[in-house]
């Protein structure tokens, strides 16, 4: 039995060791920027005692610039599986009082191992990034690592939800992993996202720039919409992740998981029935209406800060998920441009690939006109958001609440961009165009020979308001499927997902399409 207990013994010493991480100084040091330790933030995104490690004994083999003389516990990430909320994930942590978590050959493999085991198992993958990106020792090794992350997550695109936390500095080739997962959580004044470091940038550019302003939280939320959610703190971002992963399945071939809410299915709210202004000129609140409509008020919302002028945001409707997309007239009265296009669109193909129903809800007066979006393609990524909802397969519902014109009508997901059920409220107007500008240009001869030009467009106007400034033209297509009371919205939106739920729908077989990108 001796040598038994010293083996024993020996396991548990390595263990101990290992758990110290870099050591009290370097975790004293994350622990003063307000940061928790890699091995924290699984504990509090796993349920308490799910957390099962692989790899742990895992060490580098480089031997360059005296490497072979220092040891990284667990080469720096902390890998394996466990539940959130009673429902398997597998995750990474990189730990930067490891050497800066730094990424080698064998911390690369370390996170492949369990991104493979992810996919095999169809189950949702989460990555916890602090990295001062390659372990530059190691040279080409650690950027095959790099690549064969990423050809993971390209492989796992579409079938196991990828979500990523950046809960420190990522750096060079360690912000691509991030950018081709599904979702990106960062934390304010302690994530950074960048290519290259301020410092780079005044050496060969001159310009002077923070941290935080270059690559920081609110920098990627609100300007380049790389991320997606800005969260106070590393408990803060965990708790939302796993808030996310409640919403969704755990692969493309499940459902999402139903919760009963507790709100009643049948609910009306008669004050949506006054909710739209009298002037089409004014605005209102589309998240009001859209929280008046789905279980307990509700709503998580991504992109919050990016391209506000279009909302994208996942509710339950009688305990089933649901992605919303809509319009909002607050924010340049709900046009689209090209950064609510891609926001959208990638959105639905989200949706889409896990099998989540969309509610289109539109207010949108058009796309937005400008040399500047005109140079930047806004018709290469305006047409994206008719390419992704006539991909798309799942449920399709459409409300129209007021302003529906143009392109934009099709580009809100029309009938005929596969909508399955259309519904709009009386105070829809769907059209070409609005109702002054197609009568300057439809009478245009007759207005500007009247003897009182104003009272001829005048009279124009309110005729063309007449005929179409309404939604019983389209109805009367069948391009609308009901006109229903702002108050009903909400059961009248159950019924048509219920029944709905069950929709089956093939595409040509091919082996991808050509998005406009």
């Amino acid at each position: 039995m001796g040598i038994v207990n010293d083996k024993i013994r020996d396991l548990q010493e390595r263990e101990k060791r290992i758990l110290k991480m870099g050591g009290d100084k370097a975790v004293a040091k994350e622990k003063e920027k307000g940061k928790m330790t890699a091995r924290e933030r699984l504990d509090i995104l796993f349920d308490p005692g799910t957390f099962r490690e692989i790899d742990m004994f895992v060490t580098h083999r480089c031997v360059n610039f005296g490497m072979e003389k220092i040891e990284i516990p667990s080469d720096g990430v902390i890998t394996g599986h466990g539940l959130v909320d009673g429902r398997p994930v597998f995750a990474f942590s990189q730990d930067f009082t490891s050497r800066g978590g730094s990424l080698g050959e064998m911390h690369a493999k370390k996170i492949c191992k369990v991104m493979d085991l992810a996919l095999k198992a169809g189950v949702p993958f989460v990555g916890i990034n602090d990295s001062g990106g390659a372990r530059i020792q190691e040279g080409v090794d650690a950027l095959s690592g790099f690549g064969q992350i990423f050809f993971r997550n390209a492989q796992a695109s579409g079938v196991i939800p990828q979500i990523s936390a950046i809960l420190g500095t990522t750096a060079g080739g360690a912000v691509y992993s991030p950018a081709m997962t599904d979702w990106i959580f960062m934390v304010k004044n302690t994530s950074y996202m960048f290519i290259t470091g301020p410092e780079v940038i005044k050496s060969v550019t001159g310009e002077e720039i923070t941290f935080e302003d270059l690559g920081g939280a609110m920098a990627h939320n609100e300007k380049s919409g790389v991320a997606h959610f800005a969260c106070e703190s590393d408990s803060d971002a965990i708790a939302r992740i796993k808030k996310l992963l409640s919403y969704l399945p755990s692969n493309n071939m499940e459902d999402p998981p139903i919760v009963q809410t507790g709100d009643v299915p049948g609910r009306m709210d008669p004050a949506l029935n006054s909710i739209i202004p009298d002037s089409q000129n004014q605005s209102y609140d589309m998240k009001a209406v859209i929280q008046s409509i789905v279980d307990n008020g509700e709503i998580y919302e991504p992109h919050e800060y990016y391209a506000p002028n279009i909302i994208i945001c996942f509710a339950r409707l009688n305990g089933r998920t649901i992605g919303i997309i809509a319009n909002q007239p607050k924010v340049m009265a709900g046009c689209l441009d090209i950064n609510a296009s891609d926001k959208a669109t990638r959105f639905i193909r989200f949706c889409d690939a896990f099998n989540i129903p969309m509610l289109t809800i539109a207010d949108v007066p058009g796309y937005l006109p400008g040399s500047n979006q005109e140079w930047g393609g806004i018709i290469r990524h305006g047409a994206k958001l008719l390419w992704c909802y006539s991909e798309a397969t799942v449920p399709k519902l459409l409300l129209v609440t007021r302003k529906d014109y143009g392109g934009s009508y099709l580009a809100m997901c029309s009938k005929d961009l596969g909508a399955d059920m259309a519904f709009a409220w009386p105070t829809a107007q769907i059209a070409v165009m609005g109702a002054e500008g197609a009568a300057n240009i439809i009478h245009r001869k007759e207005i500007t020979s009247a003897t009182d030009p104003a009272a001829k467009r005048k009279e124009k106007i309110l005729e063309y308001d007449a005929l179409f400034s309404n939604p019983y033209c389209a109805a009367s297509r069948g391009y609308i499927d009901a006109v229903i009371l702002p108050s009903e919205t909400r059961p009248r939106l159950i019924d048509a997902l219920e029944i709905m739920c069950s929709k089956r729908e093939i595409r040509p077989p091919k082996k991808h399409g050509n998005i406009p990108v």
